[in-house]
Order: structure tokens, then sequence, then C-alpha cells
């Protein structure tokens, strides 16, 4: 065997893919230099000709020793018959529990009763020869609509969360804001309030601003604490100082529309620090063991992601410049200076207020009326440099960062930055960190949203090395299996947004276990390049006009996009015309839904038409949920984020038009509001009614 052929089949057994179609259907092969970056990425040594050959033959002695799989998925709940030869004892250890719970004989075919949920271990054999199995029992789908909320057809408003602000806030919006705008909306129909991803950024971290890169997914980002409603000080007159002073000191700080996110982070969090002083000074026995316990829960992995805050405040929010002994947990663990001990406790306390606050948050949803109260955003990967890489350093790909290839979102393809977890690393243990992130994140939402959830599948990853990038084959039926374990525990509807380049059968397999899909008005497109009708929509998704990363609905009419393209050089004078003329007949192509509904006022061509017969259009379809933009509904012509841009575009910095108050009684919204309840939405499911009456 050549080493190119031992290089193969090692890619093959780390699931790169030997080549992918690109935009324009055309086969890319992956290049050696790409195999072995990404092989390396995986925790493989591989430097020459005979560490290639040596590593496979490594592997394949290992194969020879084993007799049986390394992992097997049954649905929970049911008898799984399991074909496991030859005959030998079994001892099955159900997830968290370390004793031996059931026993008896494998054979061709022998059968387990039905077990509850979750990761468990089943011992095949004794003593030397005996070999451990992942038995994964999964329920056969996540909850559905219909199971949460007993409605087949909902519609809910998403919103920026840092775009939020009150006559009570300044600087970037709080979870005081969400739980007002969730109150407000909620009174008015909607099902739910989405809102950008709310994940730790990292104390120490002034410059990131994007909520979709943030320092760990598994904790939440502190900046948006409501200061004047910290759990046990609610009576402290020194409260209400703080915060009033801090708001003063943010407007005054604001010379401009846009968000001073500097500025924040910098009187936010020294106002954080005087509070925990006051809290450790003031607050109640009540309110201290309630912290106590919530830390006590939370274990190790808070104590873990605490010391990282501590230690960013002395080194830097990226930890890969940081002296060398602290760079792992346990040299964190070891080296960790005394002074930081009431740092950890403070980050600790934080980490419980901002839970505190959200749980509030999403409890005034479901108070207001809402069937599923907050949607939540899962980002695709943490920060390479951040909390969630430093905490699992031992099952993150190294060396090579999440992207994706060129495709209609982005022709010149995208590099993230992105951290990856190395899926032979993570199966091997039972993929408890994503199942964390998971759970952390479905216990304050009634809907989840997984972004770039193609990722699941398979991920694209671009090597440091400058080698072009290459697909990453990852376990997806066990990781939809973790989704559909969470989800269930949580009672959570959960979205997949599946954009981009979709494998054939992607989309069958995911709404099998029960994730609804994606689907952006935008670029659901005919053969012939139009915008296709809502008649086109697959009725087990999410439908929207747009996202953050798209032109609003105002943007869209004027095209304001194209003229940020031809601003940037990305298109020329004729390539702008030809966009322009392009978008008109996109226009009038989406006025014609209305009239061909029988319901067209006329044929003019203004933003409030348009307005109308895009969100009639969505009221009307059948798909089951429908997300309105707050952006849209307010008239706002700039994106929230040009995908491909840093400084050049105000990304992530507009501000809402209105205050949060200003919800309940805003003109467009209610109009938006009486839409959707003509097209029946949020209304009974009538199958689920009837069903139930026999």
């Amino acid at each position: 065997m050549t080493a190119q052929e031992a290089l193969d089949e090692l890619a093959g057994r780390f699931g790169i893919l030997p080549d992918f179609h690109d935009l324009a259907g055309q086969r890319q092969s992956i290049r050696p230099e790409t195999q072995l970056a990404l092989l390396r990425a995986n925790g493989l040594q591989l430097d020459n000709d005979a560490m290639i050959l040596a590593e496979l033959a490594e592997l394949q002695q290992i194969d020879s020793r084993r007799t049986y799989p390394l992992e097997i998925i049954v649905t929970s709940g049911r008898d799984a018959s399991l074909d496991l030869s030859p005959e030998a004892d079994w001892r099955l250890q159900l997830e968290g529990e370390p004793e031996i719970r059931l026993e008896g004989r494998t054979g061709p075919q022998f059968t387990l009763p039905p077990l509850s949920s979750g990761v468990h271990r089943l011992t095949v054999g004794s003593g030397a020869a005996s070999e451990t199995i992942r038995l994964i029992a999964a329920s056969q789908h996540a909850p559905s609509l219909q199971d949460v909320t007993g409605r087949a057809r909902i519609w809910g408003v998403n919103t920026a969360l840092y775009g939020l602000h009150s006559d009570r806030t300044a600087g970037i919006g709080d979870f005081g804001d969400l739980a007002g705008a969730a109150a407000a909306t909620g009174a008015i129909g909607a099902s739910f309030l989405g809102i950008n991803p709310v994940h730790n950024i990292g104390w120490a971290e002034h410059d990131t601003i994007s909520p979709y890169s943030p320092s760990h997914r598994g904790f939440l980002n502190t900046a948006h604490i409501a200061t004047e409603q910290i759990r046990g000080l609610e009576r402290s007159g020194t409260t209400r100082a703080v915060s009033d002073e801090l708001r003063q000191v943010l407007a005054n700080n604001s010379a401009s529309d846009l968000i001073d996110y500097r500025s924040h982070y910098q009187n936010h969090s020294a106002a954080l620090w005087v509070l925990y002083e006051i809290f450790v000074r003031e607050a109640d026995a009540g309110a201290k063991q309630e912290f106590d316990e919530f830390c006590r829960e939370q274990g190790a992995p808070l104590q873990k992601f605490a010391l990282f805050e501590a230690l960013s405040v002395m080194h830097g929010p990226d930890w890969r410049h940081w002296p060398q002994a602290l760079q792992t947990v346990a040299g964190g663990e070891t080296h960790v200076p005394d002074t930081a001990e009431d740092s950890k406790r403070f980050h600790s306390w934080l980490q419980w207020i901002a839970t505190g606050q959200l749980a509030a948050a999403q409890q005034q949803a479901t108070n207001s009326g809402m069937a599923l109260g907050l949607y939540l955003d899962l980002a695709v990967g943490p920060r390479r440099g951040g909390a969630e890489t430093w905490c699992e350093h031992a099952i993150v790909a190294e060396g090579v960062s999440i992207g994706a290839p060129p495709d209609f979102l982005s022709p010149a393809g995208q590099k993230w930055d992105l951290a990856g977890f190395a899926p032979a690393k993570l199966a091997e243990t039972g993929y408890q960190a994503f199942r964390d992130i998971l759970a952390q994140t479905m216990r304050h939402c009634g809907v989840l949203r997984i972004d770039h959830v193609l990722g699941m599948n398979r991920s694209y990853w671009i090597p440091d090395d400058g080698s072009p990038g290459g697909y990453i084959r990852q376990p997806f039926q066990s990781l939809l299996a973790m989704v559909a374990i969470e989800a269930e525990r949580a009672g959570t509807v959960v979205i997949g947004e599946d954009l981009g380049l979709v494998p054939d059968g992607f989309r069958e397999t995911m709404k099998a276990r029960g994730l609804y899909s994606y689907s952006v008005l935008q670029y659901e497109k005919t053969a012939d390049g139009a915008i296709a009708g809502p008649d086109h929509l697959r009725p087990a998704s999410l439908a929207c006009f747009g996202t953050h990363d798209t032109p609003t609905l105002k943007g869209f009419f004027h095209g304001h996009d194209i003229d940020w393209w031809q601003k940037l050089n990305w298109i020329d004078a004729d390539g702008a015309l030809q966009a322009r003329a392009n978008r008109q007949d996109e226009i009038a192509g989406i006025c014609a839904w209305r009239q061909a509904s029988g319901d067209a006022d006329s044929d003019e061509r203004s933003f409030n038409h348009l307005n109308i017969c895009v969100h009639s259009a969505l009221a009307n379809s059948d798909v089951a949920m429908v997300s309105v933009q707050l952006d849209d509904v307010l008239g706002e012509i700039e994106a929230q984020n040009l995908p491909g841009t840093i400084n050049q575009h105000p990304n992530w910095r507009r501000r809402c038009k209105i205050p949060v108050e200003a919800f309940a009684d805003n003109d467009n919204l209610l109009k938006i509001a009486k839409l959707m309840h003509q097209g029946a939405r949020n209304a009974p499911d009538a199958k689920r009614e009837n069903s139930s009456d026999h």
C-alpha cells in the first residue's frame, strides 16, 4: 500500500469527504494537503509517509480486536431488538447510574426492555475480552408544534435583543427589555419572540460584538443583565442609584443612533462589580442560599468557566496567548492565584443572575399568552480562543476554522474563525459537551433554532496552514438523537436552519427526527430564478421573508443591498443595473401573489403594498411557523448584518426604531398581527381537537 492510499483510507475513516460539488455543480476533489490538515485537526500526528502508514496499521489492529459496534441507536420507551453475535454475557448501566441495572446474554436476536432517553453503557463479554457499546436511546422525534402547543400553524416576532431599549435602559438591550417585549408581542397574539444568540461573549472581550461569535455557548452573555433587577437586592436603594447612574453615563456617551459596545461593556461591567459587592454585604440569606445551590447544581462546568473568566481578566480574552502553563484547565487550576478566587465567585454569580433574569423573561412570555415563549438561537460554534475551547480542549478540532464553501449566501466562501468538535473525540465522551449546550439553551425557551444545522451532517473546515478547505462527515444520526433527547426533556420545538448547499436526503432525515426546516422567501427560487410563491414553501418549516443576514423588506424594495454591493466594489455599475432590474421583476412577482388570491387593491408598487403582500402570503401559507421580522414591520432599511463585512457596515449596532413601551400600540405591528389572525394562525389544531373528542 502506498502512502497516498493509506492517507485516503485514513481520511475515509475520519469522515473526510473525497470531494464535493460547488455552487456551479462542479466536482471539487480534496487535495492531499487538505486531508493531512483535517486529520491533524482530529488529533493524528502525521509528519511523514511512515507515520501515515503506521497510524493506519494501528487502527486496523484495533479494529481486528473488536467484535461489536462502538455505538447503537435505539428508540426510547420501546423494546429494542439487537443482533450481537457471537453470544456473550451483557450488562447495562443506565445514564447517570453507576450500578448495573440489567444483564443477560446476547445472541443473533435478543431484546432489551424499554429504556429511558439517554446515553447508556452496554458492556458485552467479560474480563479483558469485554467491549463497551454506547447505547443511545432517544425518542423517535423531537416534540412537534402540535405536541407542545396544540396548534398546527403559529406566528411570532423576531428581533435583535441588543437593539432593544426602554425608558429604563441605555447601551444594549437587557433581559428586562426582553421580558417587556415578550409581554407586548404576546398580548397581540404572537406565539413566540425570537432573538439572536445570548451565549457568553467573554468578560474580557470588548471588541467582539457579533452574537454569533461567542466565547462559550453553554453560558449566558452577562452584558444583558438588568442592573436594577438583581435577585436579593430588590429593596436596595443603592441598587437603584447604581442603575440610574449607569443609564445616565451610557446615555451621555451615546453620540449616535448606533450602539457603543465598548462604552457599554466598560460601564456595565463596573456597575456589576459594585452590585456584587452590595449583594455580598446586604443580600438576604435566602438569596445567598439560592446562589450556593445554583453553584452546586452547575458543578464542574460552571467552575471551569468561572476560572477561565477570572484568568481572562489577568491575561486577555484569548487563551492561546496566555502563559503556557495556563493553556489547559488542569494548568489553570494548578496555577490560579488566590486573588482569583473572589473573581471566580463573581463570575459564577453573574451566571446565576443572568439565568434567573432569562428565566423570568420566558415566564413573562408564557404568562402573556405565548404558546412557546422565547425563541433562542444556537450558534454554529465558539470563538477559537474563547472559554468553550479552553474548557473542552480535549475534543476540539485544532488548527482549523469552521466555514462554508462558496454558495449563494457568499460567492467567495466564508471563514468564520469558529471552532468545531472533532467527531470521534466528541463521540467518546457520549456527546456530553454538545448535550450540555443544548440543555442549557433549551431550559430557557419554547423553540430553539440551530444555526447552520447542515454542520451536524458535514462541516466545512478551513485549515490554518493555507490548504484548501474540505468537508468532514459528522455523526449526524447520533447528534440528531442528542437533540431529540434534550428537546424531549425540555419540551422544546426545534428548527434547523438548513440554508446553503443541502445534501440529498438531508431534509428528509432531519424531518424524520422531528426538526422543522427553515424557509427564507428571498432564497426560495423557481427554476427561472424568480422568488417562489408561498405554495412552494415546505409545510414543516418556519418561514420568513428575511433574516439578520439579508436585506430588510424595505431595503429589498429600495435595492439598498445592491447599493452596498456597488459601494464595496462587489459588483460594477453594469452589474448593479442588472441587479436592480431583476429586483423590480421580483417585486412584481411578489405583488402578483396577492392579486392572484383575488385580494388585490391595486397594482401599485409602494413599500406598504409589498409589505402587505409578503405578510399576507406568509399568514395564509401552509407552513407551520411564520416569523415576522420586527425590522420589516417598522420599515427599517438597513440590515442588521452584511455578511462579508466587519467595519464597513454597521453590523450588530443598530437600535430598534421604537422603545419597548411602544410595542403594544404600534400601528404597523397591530396590522401585521391582524393579518396573522385572518390567516388563522395560533388557532387550535382542529385535527388534534377532533381526535381528542373521540
